[in-house]
C-alpha cells in the first residue's frame, strides 16, 4: 500500500474508496456485525455470494457494520448507480432468489425495502453530499428515506456515524467519508495546546461511565510529569446488554485509532494500547486489521504526515473480568497483573500504566474526538443540553419493540427513546421501568417519562449515564428479582480487594434471595438501605461504590414491591416462584388436557373436556403449563 504523509495522498486514497462506496454497477452490503451474524447475516452472504456467481452477474457483494435496527436482521443494502441506497430488513436465504430478481428488472416487485438513502453526511467535507442524478423512480417514491422513518428521525450519528455505511476492513472507505483528515489537520497545522482546548471547549465527557471532562483529563495529563506517556482506549465493556462500544469496533475501528492519533499527539504520548475484551472476536479481528492498514498506509508508525509525531498502537484482551473495566485494574491487566483497582487518590494521568502518566478514554470518546477537531468544539457544544454536550449512544434492550442500538442528543426525553424511536413495549404491556448505566446503575420509573436523558439528570434520579446501556421493564418485570439479579452479578465480579465491597455486596445479594424466596423480615428494606451507604463510603472504586445503586432505585421508587414481598409474602409481578402459584379458571378450561401432558410434575389432573385442577404441593412452578394453554385459562396468583 501506497504510503499517506501528505493532504494529497489522503485525498487520492478517498478518491479511490469513494469508488468503492459508489462503484457505479450494483453493489450489495450485508450488515455483518456481531448482531447481524446471530441473526443470520453469513448464511444470507454466502447465498447472495453463490446466486450471483451462478446467474454470472458483475455484481460487488461486500459487508459492513450495524446500523442499529437489529430487531430487523439481517439487513442488506442495494447500491445502484443514480439511484438511492435501499436497505431490506430480516433477510432470508429464501428471500435471496427474489431480491436478486428485482435487482435485475429494476423494480420492486416482493421484497419491499425498508427505507432508502438518498444523501450522505460526509464528515468534514461537505454539510451535505448529493450522489443521486435526475429524479427520483416512481416505483421508488413510496419508499421512506431513513431519516423519515421513527427509528432514525430522532437520532443524530457522530460516533456511529460510519456503522453501517461502510466496509470496517476498508481503510480508504472510512477516508472516503473525511476519515483522517482530521488527524492531518491536527498534525500539521494544529499545536497540542489549542487541541486541548477545543475538546474542553466542546464539553465532551467521558462515555465509559464517569463522565468527567475529556478536555480536563487531557490537560492533566499534559501537565503530569514524565517524557513517557500513554494513551488507552477501554473497548472492556462487561456491562449486560451493552453492546455499544462492540458496534463502533466492529463497524468503524478507523474512528477510534484517529481519535486516538489525535489524543496521543495533544498528550504528547508515543505509544497506545486498545483495551478489548476477549468475548469480542469480530472486534479485536476489525480493529487487529486496521492498525495494520493504517500503518502500512503511514498513518501509524514514524513521522505521521511528515509531522515529526511518532505514534504506534497494540491491542490488549481482556479475560472478561468486569471490574477490568475500571481505569486502574484495566491497566493492572494490561501490565500482566491481577485486574484489581486502587484507591483513587493515585490519579492515573500522574501515575498510571506502569507508573508513567496515562490517559483512559473508552471507545465511544475517541469515535467523537475527530469529529470535534473537524468541525470545531463549539460545533459540538451547540448539541444536546449545557454540562452534556454532544450524542450519547445506547444499546435499547429488555422488553421493548425496536431493539437495537441508537445515537441520540443528550438531553432527550426518555419517553421519546422508548416510544418514537424503541417502538413502545411489545404485546401493549404497560411501561414500568429502565434500568440505564449497567449493573451498577438505577432503575427510572415510568412517572419520569419526560426526564431529560443527560448525565445529570440521572445521576438526580438515583441512576447513572454509564456507558450506555439502556434495559426496559415492562408491568411483568418484579422490582425485587431485578435489583436481586444486578447484585448477584456484582457479587460474582467483585475482585474481593476491599472489604465493603466483597462483603457487603455479597451480604446484599443473600437479603435479596431471602426476600424473593418468601424468608424476608421487618427491617430487611432498611438493613438494605444503611448497607448500600457503607458500601458506597468504603469501596476502593467505582464498582462497590455504585453497585448499591438497583438495590436504592427499586426501594426508592417501588417500595410498595418490597413491603408485598415481606409482609403479604406475595410478588406482585407473579415472578418471585416461592411467592406465587398457578391456578385453572374452571370457566376458561375446556378440559383439552395439553397442560397436563407437558407438565414435568404431573400435578395437574381432570377428566376430559372437563375443568382441570393443580395440585399445589406438587407443583413446582415452572409455568410451562401456562406457556402451553391457548386458551388463558392458567393465572398466576
Amino acid at each position: 500500500m501506497k504510503k499517506i504523509s501528505t493532504l494529497d495522498d489522503l485525498k487520492k486514497a478517498g478518491d479511490k474508496g469513494l469508488k468503492s462506496l459508489f462503484p457505479g454497477s450494483v453493489k450489495i452490503v450485508v450488515g455483518m456485525a456481531t448482531s447481524g451474524i446471530a441473526s443470520g447475516a453469513r448464511e444470507v452472504y454466502e447465498a447472495l455470494s453463490a446466486e450471483i456467481k451462478k446467474r454470472k452477474l458483475p455484481y460487488i457483494l461486500t459487508g459492513t457494520g450495524s446500523m442499529g435496527m437489529d430487531f430487523i436482521e439481517p439487513l442488506v443494502d442495494v447500491i445502484e448507480k443514480d439511484k438511492p441506497r435501499l436497505s431490506y430488513g430480516k433477510m432470508t436465504i429464501d428471500k435471496v432468489p427474489q431480491l436478486i430478481d428485482q435487482i435485475v428488472k429494476g423494480t420492486i416487485d416482493k421484497i419491499k425495502p425498508i427505507y432508502r438513502v438518498d444523501e450522505e453526511d460526509i464528515i468534514a467535507k461537505k454539510e451535505k453530499k448529493q450522489y443521486l442524478k435526475g429524479a427520483l423512480p416512481e416505483y421508488l417514491r413510496e419508499i421512506p428515506a431513513m431519516y423519515d422513518i421513527p427509528f432514525y428521525k430522532k437520532q443524530v450519528k457522530i460516533a456511529t456515524r460510519n456503522c453501517g455505511i461502510i466496509d470496517p476492513e476498508n481503510i480508504e472507505e472510512y477516508i472516503a467519508r473525511g476519515g483522517y483528515l482530521a488527524a492531518q489537520k491536527a498534525l500539521t497545522s494544529l499545536s497540542p495546546e489549542s487541541i486541548v482546548e477545543d475538546v474542553i471547549k466542546s464539553g465532551l465527557r467521558g462515555r465509559g461511565g464517569g463522565g468527567f471532562l475529556t478536555g480536563v483529563k487531557w490537560q492533566s495529563c499534559v501537565a503530569a510529569k514524565g517524557d513517557i506517556k500513554y494513551v488507552i482506549c477501554n473497548g472492556d465493556e462487561g456491562d449486560p446488554g451493552a453492546y455499544m462500544d462492540r458496534s463502533v469496533m466492529e463497524g468503524d475501528p478507523h474512528s477510534v485509532l484517529e481519535g486516538m492519533i489525535i489524543g496521543a499527539y495533544a498528550i504528547g504520548a508515543q505509544e497506545g494500547y486498545i483495551y478489548v475484551r476477549n468475548e469480542y472476536p469480530l472486534a479485536v479481528a476489525n480493529l487487529t486489521k486496521a492498525i495494520s492498514d493504517a500503518r502500512s498506509r503511514g498513518l501509524l508508525g514514524k513521522n505521521i504526515f511528515g509531522s515529526n509525531f511518532n505514534f504506534d498502537l497494540k491491542i490488549g484482551k481482556g479475560a472478561g473480568a468486569f471490574v477490568c473495566g475500571e481505569s486502574t485494574a484495566l491497566m493492572a491487566s494490561l501490565e500482566g497483573k491481577a485486574g484489581e483497582p486502587r484507591a483513587k487518590y493515585v490519579h492515573t494521568v500522574e501515575h498510571g500504566l506502569w507508573d508513567r502518566p496515562t490517559n483512559l478514554n473508552n471507545v465511544e470518546t475517541w469515535a467523537n474526538v475527530p469529529v470535534i477537531v473537524a468541525r470545531s468544539g463549539k460545533w459540538f457544544s451547540e448539541i444536546g443540553v449545557p454540562h452534556s454536550t454532544g450524542t450519547k449512544v445506547f444499546s435499547l434492550v429488555g422488553k421493548i419493540n425496536n431493539i437495537g442500538l441508537v445515537e441520540v442528543p443528550m438531553g432527550i426525553p426518555l419517553k421519546d427513546i422508548i416510544y418514537d424511536i424503541g417502538g413502545g413495549i411489545p404485546g401493549g404491556k404497560k411501561f414500568k421501568a429502565v434500568q440505564t448505566g449497567g449493573p451498577s446503575g438505577g432503575c427510572i420509573p415510568a412517572k419520569m417519562m419526560d426526564l431529560s436523558v443527560d448525565f445529570d439528570a440521572l445521576w438526580e434520579a438515583g441512576s447513572m449515564m454509564g456507558s450506555g446501556g439502556m434495559i426496559v421493564m415492562d408491568e411483568k418485570t418484579c422490582m425485587v428479582d431485578l435489583a436481586r439479579y444486578f447484585i448477584e452479578f456484582l457479587a460474582s465480579e467483585s475482585c474481593g480487594k476491599c472489604t465493603p465491597c466483597r462483603e457487603g455486596v455479597r451480604r446484599m445479594n443473600d437479603i435479596l434471595h431471602d426476600i424473593c424466596a418468601g424468608h424476608g423480615q421487618e427491617g430487611d428494606v432498611e438493613m438494605l438501605e444503611s448497607m448500600a451507604q457503607g458500601i458506597v463510603d468504603g469501596s476502593l472504586c467505582a464498582l462497590g461504590g455504585s453497585a448499591p445503586n438497583p438495590v436504592l432505585s427499586t426501594i426508592k421508587y417501588f417500595r410498595e414491591e418490597y413491603d408485598a414481598h415481606i409482609k403479604q409474602k406475595h410478588c406482585p409481578a407473579g415472578v418471585c416462584r416461592a411467592l406465587i402459584r398457578y391456578e385453572i379458571a374452571a370457566k376458561k378450561c375446556t378440559g383439552c388436557g395439553v397442560c397436563a401432558k407437558k407438565c414435568p410434575s404431573e400435578c395437574i389432573s381432570g377428566e376430559k373436556k372437563k375443568a382441570h385442577k393443580i395440585d399445589q404441593k406438587k407443583c413446582i412452578k415452572c409455568g410451562i403449563c401456562m406457556e402451553s394453554c391457548k386458551f388463558d385459562a392458567i393465572t398466576v396468583k
